[in-house]
């Protein structure tokens, strides 16, 4: 692979892991904010929904507006909206603006979720696609190994409101990186049969498209079982284990550092076995490992190290499955990579944010709606996979 290969995967891994480190270094944050402004969990955890909520609608207007102006333009507008909203979450005097100005902050970081995916899809396909797929999924993951650490020792020396002043200093490093280091990759004479009338057009075809709705709900699910994770792991692990928020945040980067670790041989595995293979037996040992650690939950097995043991096996299974579907979803979708990327963001995020809403909804500070709620979603994305890639054409989906 080429010095270019690798600084690409590096530019749009750093800019697709600035929303995610706004919500990684959150976390160690959401006890401390609730005591601060006399929030309840619930409340707490809206400011969290809010900005899954934003990420998730936000997607559907940057993909096509990417497909008709380029690429490089949507990336500094969010990254200018993202800014601007997090100086207000630092200093929004309550639970409700901080709720809004998180949603606010979300509209702008989904340009850098969206934006980055039709850049890879635009210089590659395959399994060169899934190798960069995977790289930049090894430079976004950095987030949640090491954004809770640095969030939990911001708050121990500054307070929660420095979480936001340390995002908006990673916006700023996102516009020079734009600026500077991140070629154009969708050129004039590609944009000329884009509009939102096309867009229109392209979001109907998706939908209509079992297999690509198939492929994105198997990511969408798994995805969600870590957002449950995302939600519930500081009260639980916190406020009902007895962990420091430095404590929380190691445990937290160890399941992290399994999910970054095994996705970096997609790339050798695609090119081995093909894309729908890895995806197979990866969604398996998915939803098996996480079926067990509800099996056990149920049993009254509630052991910390055995929770996170076996989160680590899960969430190391679903480092493959979520940057092969993402590949094999936006296979046959090039002409309109940025509005397909977009849908899939967008079907994602909002069902991420519907699974935080329902296991909310039975959070009682024990571990057991937490792990119910990663078994579920476990549980669909084998069934989607089942349903998706059973068939003829699963089978025959491109490996290269």
């Amino acid at each position: 692979m080429t010095k270019s290969f690798y600084r690409a995967a590096l530019v749009l891994g750093l800019l697709s892991a600035i929303g995610p480190f706004a919500i990684d270094m959150y976390l160690p944050a959401l006890p401390s904010i609730g005591q601060t402004l006399g929030a309840s969990m619930g409340a707490v955890q809206a400011s969290l929904m809010a900005f899954f909520i934003s990420l998730g609608i936000g997607q559907i207007v940057y993909g096509p507006v990417s497909d008709m102006v380029g690429r490089k333009a949507p990336l500094y507008f969010g990254l200018l909206l993202f800014a601007a909203g997090s100086i207000g979450c630092a200093l929004a005097p309550d639970i409700h603006t901080l709720v809004v100005l998180r949603f606010v902050q979300g509209l702008g970081a989904c340009a850098g979720m969206v934006v980055p995916r039709a850049v890879v899809r635009d210089l590659h396909t395959g399994h060169d696609a899934a190798r960069l797929m995977s790289l930049l999924m090894l430079v976004f993951s950095v987030s949640p190994i090491l954004a809770p650490l640095a969030g939990s020792l911001l708050i121990e020396s500054f307070g929660w409101r420095s979480v936001f002043w340390a995002v908006t200093a990673a916006a700023a490093a996102g516009l020079l990186l734009v600026g500077f280091t991140l070629p154009e990759t969708r050129p004039p004479e590609q944009r000329v049969d884009s509009s939102f009338g096309s867009a229109i057009k392209a979001y109907g075809v998706l939908l209509r498209d079992r297999h690509f709705l198939g492929l994105v709900f198997i990511g969408a699910f798994g995805i969600s079982s870590f957002f449950a994770y995302l939600a519930n792991s500081s009260f639980v692990l916190i406020d009902h284990y007895g962990l420091t928020p430095r404590q929380y945040s190691i445990a937290f980067a160890v399941n992290a550092a399994s999910f970054i670790g095994v996705s970096q041989f997609t790339g050798k595995l695609a090119a081995r076995f093909g894309l729908v293979s890895i995806v197979k037996v990866a969604v398996t040992g998915y939803a098996a490992v996480m079926a067990l650690l509800l099996v056990l939950n149920l049993a009254g097995i509630e052991r910390l190290d055995v929770m996170i043991a076996l989160l680590l096996v899960g969430y190391g299974f679903l480092g493959l499955v979520v940057p092969t579907t993402a590949v094999l979803a936006l296979e046959e979708h090039g002409a309109i990579a940025g509005t397909a990327s977009a849908l899939m963001g967008t079907l994602q995020f909002v069902t991420g944010a519907l699974v935080m809403a329902t296991v909310g909804i039975f959070a009682d500070g024990t571990a057991r709606p937490m792990v119910a709620g990663i078994a579920g979603c476990a549980l669909l994305a084998y069934a989607m996979a089942r349903g998706a890639l059973g068939g003829k054409r699963g089978a025959a989906a491109p490996a290269h």
